[in-house]
């Protein structure tokens, strides 16, 4: 049994659209905090982790009630038409709020209820993923889907460099072309997968190429395969480190995406969407280490190939903490980065699916988020209060720090890898079938 290319990649139009949204809403609503509205960088931060509050809720709720869910459309279906359809509402209706009025309260309003919208389908968009992919594929497809989202955080990006032109002062920074292109991009691409991926035939389909692969003689097993319905108290520890290493690791890079657009202007004096480019590098880099992950990961395991991701980044952000001025330097260090990220996005959260059980999908797919989520309160506010009130080269050094951290808890993890069948050939691992 082969992995399916052409479904995991229109599956994964919906977590593309999710980031063309996520990558504007870390780069740019910033800086319409700080320059538009006046706001320091700790009341920035502050507002910049409302997102991740409501997630740490919305994501398991809604991770959670999309497995009970069943309709005409599906279990996840719904959710997603649903939360992007206002989505792209409630974000047309933020930026052009920006452009026409200087009240604070107003902009936060509709940035609340825009964050609650984009929550109630996150989890059940990653959940089609290992819904509708056999456990031994799971690596290989989540690799698929991470470029998928990559590439939608690609689009934003090229977005960014075309329509932000220049302007005397950032408060002036006209958003509406780009929104237009985000709300577009969004429909676009959650209507095609809509119309070519029927959930509810899809899943039956799956589950009779397993048990016919079975029938034949395979095996499908993975190191925690047969999960019971109470966890052991070694698999529970694992995943309560994997857990925490999550946490770890986003703290850092969060601070870093969070954050950079204003560091390059503070530090290096560079503006108008120059801080496009160092971030256009790690995703270019992201796409390009995607799938070869995927298939390194299937060789020395999930765990190897994430401590292998979260090493290189640490050394980068150590580097990068060193560097005083802009300089070519930079672009290779934000290629490994993007390499490193791409290396833990991988592989972590199909080791949190793994532990679990089938039939609870959403439940820990909504685990993973709340962790993700919860350093994402965390970093934004603590590290734009040393942003703030230290300096803005705290940046890496505060990035080098958790990853440090995140390397020795992941140490910890004994638990999560799959042990996929041997291939004859490395060609084998593209094969897509029709």
């Amino acid at each position: 049994m082969k992995l399916n290319y052409k479904r995991t990649i229109l599956i994964g139009l919906a977590f593309m659209s999710i980031c063309a949204f996520w990558q504007f809403y870390d780069n740019e609503i910033p800086k319409i905090l700080t320059y538009h509205y006046g706001l320091g960088e700790t009341f920035t931060g502050a507002i910049m982790a409302l997102d991740n509050v409501l997630a740490l809720f919305l994501l398991p709720i809604f991770g959670a009630l999309s497995d009970k869910t069943e309709t005409k459309l599906g279990k996840r279906m719904p959710f997603i038409l649903g939360g992007t359809f206002f989505s792209v509402i409630l974000l047309a209706a933020l930026i052009c709020t920006a452009h026409v009025s200087t009240n604070l309260f107003l902009f936060i309003g509709i940035l609340l209820l825009l964050l609650i919208a984009m929550g109630t389908y996150r989890s059940p968009a990653v959940s089609l993923m290992p819904e509708l992919t056999p456990a031994v594929h799971r690596s290989k497809a989540n690799a698929i889907i991470n470029l998928m989202g990559t590439l939608g955080a690609i689009y934003t990006l090229i977005m960014i460099k075309v329509f932000l032109k220049s302007a005397a002062n950032e408060a002036d920074t006209n958003y509406i072309p780009l929104m237009i292109s985000l709300v577009v991009f969004m429909v676009l691409t959650v209507a095609v997968l809509f119309f070519t991926i029927p959930e509810n035939k899809l899943i039956p389909k799956v589950r009779a190429e397993v048990d016919n692969f079975d029938g034949e003689g395979g095996e499908l097993e993975s190191e925690d395969s047969d999960v019971p319905s109470s966890m052991s108290k070694d698999v529970f520890r694992s995943l309560v480190f994997l857990l925490v290493s999550v946490f770890l690791w986003f703290a850092a890079y969060n601070a870093v995406t969070t954050a950079f657009s204003r560091y390059v202007t503070e530090v290096w004096d560079l503006h108008n969407g120059a801080y496009a480019d160092c971030l256009m590098i790690a995703t270019v880099a992201a796409v390009l280490s995607y799938v070869p992950i995927g298939i390194i990961s299937s060789k020395i395991g999930r765990k190897k190939t994430i401590l292998i991701g979260v090493a290189i980044m640490t050394v980068c952000y150590l580097a990068a903490a060193m560097m005083t001025t802009y300089n070519s330097a930079l672009s290779f260090l934000f290629g490994v980065i993007g390499i490193g990220w791409a290396a833990i996005n991988v592989n972590s959260y199909p080791m949190v699916v793994e532990m679990g059980r089938s039939s609870v999908i959403g439940k820990y797919t909504g685990l993973y988020y709340t962790f993700s989520m919860a350093a994402q309160v965390f970093t934004p506010i603590f590290s734009g209060f040393l942003l703030e009130h230290v300096s803005y080269r705290t940046l890496f050094p505060y990035a080098f720090v958790f990853s440090c951290l995140a390397f020795i808890t992941m140490l910890m993890v004994r638990h999560g890898d799959t042990k996929p069948l041997a291939k004859k050939s490395v060609l084998e691992n593209f094969d897509v079938d029709d």
